[in-house]
């Protein structure tokens, strides 16, 4: 008997074989986890890429979570008067344009306001100062968005340099704005000791 020969196809190159019945079929499986080894090389290159990209976003989320978290946690400031202002006809936001600290920027001085960045609870304190013994004396007030939370008051008398503070603990949402009012018709007092001062920073999130 002639040993029966067979023709088959090596991986993926182009040349044909002969060989015996069992060396056919062992050369066969060769060919076979070949083409399975060449594919599985290919997935993990995909796998691997795949990997790398994530790795890479999740390298650039955390920075922006620390930048964010840095930006919105740690809040703080404290700005003066610096010179008299008043008597307006209307109930002024008392706009504090020398900056001692202003960490994470929530307070403007081109408005007087300053802004939560985030959920939280704040404490906020002001001073304020009138050396008019006569008209128009001060009053002001501190104020979370339109609410008036609490008052200063200097009535008329013989006395002058007059000086009082008040101060609050409010929860405010973000963007939710605190700012020291004047009163209509009344007047603030300063120069450069800064007697008038506004301050306030975040105590804990929500």
């Amino acid at each position: 008997l002639v040993p029966l020969q067979c023709l088959f196809h090596l991986g993926t190159g182009t040349s044909l074989a002969v060989c015996q019945p069992d060396t056919c079929a062992l050369l066969s499986e060769v060919a076979a986890m070949r083409e399975k080894m060449a594919a599985t090389t290919q997935t993990q290159s995909r796998l691997e890429q795949t990997l790398s990209t994530v790795m890479q976003k999740m390298a650039t989320l955390k920075a922006l979570k620390d930048i964010t978290s840095a930006d919105t946690t740690k809040m703080a400031f404290t700005a003066a008067l610096g010179s008299p202002i008043g008597p307006f006809q209307q109930s002024t936001p008392v706009k504090y344009p020398k900056i001692l600290s202003n960490i994470g920027s929530g307070y403007n001085p081109n408005t007087g306001i300053f802004t939560a960045r985030v959920r939280g609870v704040y404490y906020f304190r002001y001073t304020m100062y009138n050396n008019n013994s006569g008209q128009p004396n001060s009053v002001v007030a501190l104020m979370m968005n339109s609410q008036r939370l609490v008052h200063t008051w200097d009535t008329t008398g013989s006395d002058n340099h007059d000086s009082a503070s008040n101060a609050a603990v409010v929860q405010l949402e973000a963007g939710e704005s605190v700012f020291v009012q004047l009163e209509a018709t009344r007047v603030l007092y300063d120069d450069t000791n800064n007697y008038n001062t506004f301050s306030g920073f975040l105590l804990f999130t929500l």
